[in-house]
């Protein structure tokens, strides 16, 4: 929690998805049937650890506000997901740094929702393998995982496990709103044709704590 922490500026983006629950092996969904998919990269393995943070009485959690310490994949570091606001989270990224505990600057982030004292709430491995969806220019649609993911409630002594995919919008989605949503109709649409369900919750970490 050195000085300079306070100065550093976050990467910042706004997360618009879709989940789906699986079961293990489910064939990967035909994506260029999806009107605009003109082509799906080759998958790419990531192998994440993520430990998440809570005040003793989840302040954060009651706030729909989730704080994480995540190694692997290419936005390794310290994340804040911001509370849910019309189908859409924004998420705040600093670099890991050399130390376990929370930069100087992340803990300013969460002043407003809590200034108590944090600890380890949930911890989070995802083996991950993850396709970009590419219109006819080669740009990024939307960005799928296939996840296989085991959890530990670290406050209750729960583990659990299980699959899920994710469709995360990209730089060349659908900006009009209606637009979004027919492109994640026909979506849903492909995963469902491959034997996938809707999600039993918004998130991992919910999901981690029984929810």
């Amino acid at each position: 929690m050195s000085a300079p922490d306070r100065g550093r500026e976050p990467s910042r983006f706004v997360e618009i998805e879709r989940k789906f629950d699986v079961d293990a092996g489910a064939p990967v969904p035909t994506w260029t049937e999806v009107p605009g998919v003109a082509s799906v990269s080759a998958g790419e393995r990531r192998h994440l650890d993520a430990l998440y943070l809570d005040t003793e009485d989840l302040a954060l959690a009651r706030a729909g506000v989730a704080l994480r310490r995540r190694t692997g994949g290419p936005d390794a570091g310290w994340h804040i997901k911001g509370p849910l606001i019309d189908g859409a989270r924004t998420e705040l990224g600093w670099p890991l740094g050399e130390s376990d505990e929370p930069p100087a600057a992340v803990l300013a982030e969460i002043a407003p929702w809590t200034t108590a004292p944090l600890a380890p709430l949930a911890r989070i491995v995802n083996d991950r393998t993850a396709y970009e969806l590419l219109d006819a220019d080669g740009a990024v649609l939307a960005e799928f995982v296939d996840d296989h993911v085991r959890t530990s409630d670290l406050r209750q002594g729960t583990e659990r496990e299980w699959h899920e995919w994710e469709v995360e919008l990209g730089p060349a989605a659908p900006s009009d709103a209606a637009d979004r949503e027919t492109f994640f109709t026909a979506v849903a649409d492909a995963a469902f044709a491959a034997g996938a369900r809707p999600a039993l919750s918004a998130s991992k970490l919910a999901r981690a704590l029984g929810h």
